[in-house]
C-alpha cells in the first residue's frame, strides 16, 4: 500500500482510504452485513495496510469503526469523522455535544480529523463565525487534532463553498468530489489545495455510473445531449470498454479509482463496500502501477468539458 503526506497535517495516510459512508455503510445501510462482519471487513482493510478510516455522526457507523480501532493499535491509524450540519443541531452547542458523542461511540480520546460535513455555501460564514471557534477550542483541548470541511457535491457541481473556504486559512482537511465523469475540481480546488498545502480526501471517485454499465450509458448519453461530451469521442455501444481494454486496467471501477490515485495534489481516495470480495478487488487496484500517460489524457480529453454530473 502507498503512503502520503496529508498535507499539513504532516500524517501518513493510506492512499486508499476506508469510506464508512456512501451507499454500503459497511453493509449497514440495508442491513447486508451483521455489525460482527463489518468489524471483520475494516479489519481485513486494515491488515491490508489501509490506515485511513472516515466515517460521521449521520452514517451510524462510527460505534463499528470504533469496535474495530479497538482490535488494533490507536495510534497507528487516522480517524475522520464529521458533523452534520442539520439545522436543529448545527450550533455551537450541538457541535460540541456530536464530538463528545462521536468519541464516545468511536471509544477514542481524541479523533484525528474533525469534518463540518457537507457545508453548503449559504451555511459558510455562519460555519465561520460561530462553529471554528468552538472547533479551535476542541482542538486546544485535544479532542481534535485537525479541522476539515467537506462539500456537498450533488448539490454544488461547482466547488462553490471549497473556493469560498480556500479564503481562509483555517482548515487543515478538505473532502472533494472529483472523479473521471467531473474531473472539475483539478483548477479550481486541487491547485489550490496543493499551494496551500491543504490535505484531501477524495468522494466520489467511484459511485453507480462507474459501477453499473447501464448507469455509465445513461451519464453519457445525457453529457452528449447536453453538449459536454463529443459522441465522437466515445463509443456508445459500450461506453468506455475501449479506454479499459486498451489500458492495463481490469476493470471500470480499477481504471477510476488509478485514475483518482494520479491526479496531482490528491491524497487519499476513498473507498467503501460491504463485500469482502469487492474489498479485495479495490485494495489490488490501489497497488497496482500507475496508469499510462495516454490513458490518463484520453480520459481527461473525453470529459474535459463536463461539469453537470457526479457519478452518483
Amino acid at each position: 500500500m502507498e503512503y502520503r503526506t496529508l498535507g499539513r497535517t504532516g500524517l501518513s495516510v493510506s492512499v486508499m482510504g476506508w469510506g464508512a459512508g456512501g451507499p454500503a455503510r459497511l453493509g449497514q445501510r440495508d442491513n447486508i452485513n451483521t455489525e460482527s462482519e463489518s468489524v471483520d471487513l475494516l479489519l481485513e482493510g486494515f491488515d491490508a495496510g489501509v490506515n485511513f478510516v472516515d466515517t460521521a455522526e449521520v452514517y451510524g457507523t462510527e460505534d463499528i469503526v470504533g469496535k474495530a480501532i479497538q482490535q488494533r493499535d490507536r495510534d497507528k491509524f487516522v480517524i475522520s469523522t464529521k458533523k452534520s450540519t442539520r439545522k436543529e443541531k448545527f450550533t455551537p452547542e450541538g457541535t460540541i455535544q456530536s464530538l463528545e458523542d462521536s468519541l464516545w461511540r468511536l471509544q477514542t480520546d481524541y479523533i484525528d480529523i474533525y469534518h463540518i460535513h457537507g457545508l453548503r455555501h449559504d451555511d459558510y460564514d455562519y460555519c465561520l463565525n460561530e462553529i471554528v471557534p468552538v472547533l479551535n477550542k476542541m482542538r486546544e483541548q485535544g479532542k481534535i487534532r485537525y479541522i476539515g470541511v467537506t462539500e456537498a457535491f450533488n448539490s454544488d457541481l461547482n466547488h462553490d463553498m471549497l473556493q469560498r473556504a480556500l479564503q481562509d486559512d483555517i482548515w487543515d482537511v478538505m473532502m472533494i468530489g472529483f472523479n473521471f465523469l467531473n474531473q472539475s475540481a483539478r483548477e479550481t480546488v486541487l491547485q489550490p489545495c496543493i499551494e496551500k498545502n491543504i490535505g484531501t480526501l477524495i468522494m466520489f471517485a467511484v459511485r453507480r455510473a462507474l459501477s453499473r454499465p447501464e448507469k455509465l450509458s445513461e451519464a453519457i448519453n445525457t453529457l452528449i445531449d447536453s453538449g459536454e461530451i463529443d459522441s465522437a469521442d466515445i463509443d456508445l455501444s459500450a461506453p468506455l470498454m475501449e479506454v479499459v481494454e486498451n489500458s492495463d486496467a481490469v476493470s471500470l471501477p480499477d481504471l477510476a479509482y488509478r485514475f483518482c490515485r494520479e491526479e496531482a495534489g490528491t491524497h487519499v481516495i476513498l473507498s467503501g463496500t460491504s463485500n469482502p470480495k469487492h474489498l479485495r478487488d479495490n485494495i489490488a487496484s490501489f497497488k497496482r502501477d500507475i496508469l499510462a500517460d495516454a490513458t490518463i489524457e484520453q480520459l481527461k480529453h473525453i470529459f474535459r468539458n463536463v461539469r453537470s454530473v457526479t457519478g452518483e
